[in-house]
Formats: C-alpha cells, structure tokens, sequence
C-alpha cells in the first residue's frame, strides 16, 4: 500500500516494457485509463481494494501475456461480454472480479477461452508463465472460503476464478467443467440459478469451491465426488434438494457446506432421507410407482361393466336363448 490516491490519469505509452502493475490497496479512483491495453508484455494487473469506478476494461482482453487480473473491491458495474478479440486473455490464471457491482450472466464467452486453465501440466500446451524469475517470490491476495489468505507463490501454482459478491445472474456455465487446472473457483453471493453441472466433476484438481448464497436448485451431482483435492465446499443457502452424495472428500465436510437448503437430507446432516418423511404417503407411492393404482382399477371395471351389458343385451335380444330373454324381461319389469 502506498497511499496514493485520486484519478489514474497516466499515458502508458506504445510498446512500453512494463511485465507488473500493482496499485492494490490504495485510494485510486475514476475510470481506468485505454492506454493500459499499449502494455502488451504485461503478465500482472492487480488493481484491488481501491474506489475504481468503471465498466468492465475488455479492451484488455487482447494482451496475450496477461496471467493475472484482479479487479477485487472496486466499483466496476455492468455486463461482462466478449468485444471481438478471437481468443481474449488466453494465459489468464487468477480471474478476480469479486465485491463489484456486475450484473447479467456469467461471463462464459470469456471462461471457455481461459486456455492457460485447462492444462494440467503447462509443458503439453508450450506456453510459458511467469517469463520473469524474480517474480515467482510475490504473491497476490484471494479469499478462500471468507477469510482473506495471502497465498506466497501463487502465481506458480494456482489458478482461481472469484466472481463472488457481485450481482451475476443465469445459469452455470457447463464450460466451467473444461479447466482442469482450476484450484479454486468462487461464485457465492449472487443469483445465479438453474443446477449444479456434471461437468464441474472434471474439475479434478479443484481445491475449493463456494457456489454459497445463490438460488440453486436440484441435487447435488454424484460427479463431484470425483473430486479428490476438495478441501473445502460451500453449497449453503441455496434450493438444493435431495441426497447429499457420499464418498471421497464429501465424507469430510461439515454441515456448514449444506445449511440454509432445507430439502437436502443425508450425512452429514441429521435429517435423514427417510421415504417416509420425503415421499407422498406411503399408500399413493406404492400405487403410482406399481402403476396400477385404485384410478386405473375403477376405469378398468367401468369399462367390463359397460362390454357385460352390452354382450347379455345382444344374447338377449337375438331370441338366443328366448325363456332366459323372458325372463330377463320379467325381472326388469
């Protein structure tokens, strides 16, 4: 933190040499300038915790050595969306939007071009992170779960996406599943809706996960107990439902991952998933899952009684037998 504070008014000039900004924690504020896209060797562009007010800068998105993007506790608002670059922020690892005041969906035209997230071992793709050696001793700030944690290294080995606090709206983006390399994702405190992706279960390296306070709904996916590096999961105050999945870290967590979804059921809450509390009664479940069930008797014997009439009123009335049509005749008369 260096206590600056006021406009960012500087001219970063064409074909300038500059690797890193970083101005977090500061007082800066107004828009950012255009000039920012003239740093065409920038790897890092960390602008957190300062009063930044603007719209989101996709005239960024054509740097192809940006790896680091932190727009954290700001003021930028507005849609998210893709302008024209063919693959935008191809080598970006750490993606941190949170605490702003975006809106629309998620921006998935960007996610599934996050290419520098999809490789586990950086070596197939033969792109090179971090040219700069002396920078692999920084660090940048992410928020695990809620506190804040400095990670030392972070630029080596992690890749996180924090959308979290924002006012994101839609459904997840099945894509997410796509970046195998992702350690941590965060997209708590919005509205996002719809359910949770199968394809999140290729997640395979994902360390923590926080779709908390949104409006989810549906089960939890069997898949993500696939995950075999989860530390930590918050699925809290949703509308999930169902049987929560068992196995692998999920034997790990607490209630703290589940409350505020009153339909889930199963370890580790203590609501059980009892037929008996969580299906119809018990004499219609039988029914409907037989599929014989008392309506289909009563059209089944509706139906024989109306043939029966018909078939004796025919017999009857042929004069076959005649003494039992007589008397048939006499009863009903």
């Amino acid at each position: 933190m260096n206590n600056l504070y006021g406009n960012i008014l500087w001219n970063f000039s064409k074909g300038n040499a500059l690797e890193t900004i970083k101005l977090n924690s500061n007082q800066l504020d107004g828009p950012l300038p255009r000039s920012l896209a003239h740093c065409t060797n920038l790897e890092v562009l960390d602008l957190a915790d300062n009063n930044i007010e603007d719209t989101f800068p996709h005239w960024l998105e054509s740097l192809q050595e940006l790896q680091v993007l932190s727009l954290r506790s700001n003021k930028f608002h507005g849609v998210i969306t893709c302008f024209g670059a063919k693959h935008p922020f191809p080598r970006l690892r750490i993606f941190d939007v949170s605490n702003n005041n975006f809106s629309g969906p998620l921006p998935a035209s960007y996610i599934k071009n996050f290419r520098g997230m999809v490789s586990v071992n950086d070596n197939q793709t033969g792109l090179k992170y971090m040219g700069n050696q002396d920078f692999y001793n920084d660090s940048v700030v992410v928020v695990m779960k809620s506190p804040y944690m400095k990670l030392d290294r972070i630029l080596t080995i992690f890749t996180t996406i924090d959308l979290s606090n924002n006012m994101f709206e839609g459904e997840l983006p099945k894509v997410i599943g796509q970046l195998h390399s992702l350690k941590g994702l965060n997209l708590s405190h919005n509205a996002i809706t719809g359910t949770i992706p199968r394809s999140f279960g290729n997640l395979r390296n994902l360390e923590w996960l926080d779709l908390s306070w949104n409006r989810l709904k549906g089960e939890i996916p069997v898949a993500l107990i696939n995950l075999n590096f989860l530390a930590v999961l918050n699925l809290s105050q949703n509308r999930l439902e169902g049987i929560i999945p068992t196995g692998g870290q999920f034997n790990t967590f607490g209630n703290d991952s589940y409350g505020g979804n009153p339909m889930l059921c199963g370890f580790p809450l203590s609501k059980s998933c009892n037929k008996d509390e969580d299906w119809p009664p018990h004499s219609t479940y039988l029914h409907e899952e037989s599929g014989f069930g008392w309506k289909a008797v009563a059209v089944g014997y509706a139906c024989g009684l109306v043939f029966g009439m018909l078939l004796g009123y025919n017999v009857f009335m042929t004069g076959k037998p005649q003494w039992l049509a007589r008397l048939v005749e006499g009863v009903l008369n």
